[in-house]
């Protein structure tokens, strides 16, 4: 898998943000994605040192439209934190 194909996009709420002043990131991930592939595509796409990565599985919830239903898409986000001589990731700042 190539970087870009690993981390499909950042994740920005509140709590995200919060996490921002304790250098820690968090974005939407591949679901096949392991621990040192995100590793490894964060410092290559940002450029930075990772620390610790931490993921989390969230399976979709089933929706009803009417009389059909499905379900949400499931999918995996990963929290990546910093080491402390590394720089920022630009992209969360502005």
């Amino acid at each position: 898998m190539l970087a870009h194909d690993i981390i499909i996009r950042p994740i920005i709420t509140e709590k995200s943000m919060d996490q921002v002043a304790d250098r820690k990131y968090t974005f939407q991930v591949a679901k096949g994605a392991n621990k040192i592939e995100i590793k490894k595509a964060v410092e290559e796409i940002f450029k930075v040192e990772v620390e610790k990565v931490t993921t989390m599985n969230y399976i979709g919830k089933p929706k009803r439209q009417g009389v059909f239903s499905g379900k949400r898409a499931d999918w995996k986000k990963a929290v990546v934190k910093l080491k402390e001589g590394s720089k920022t990731i630009e992209l969360f700042e502005s």
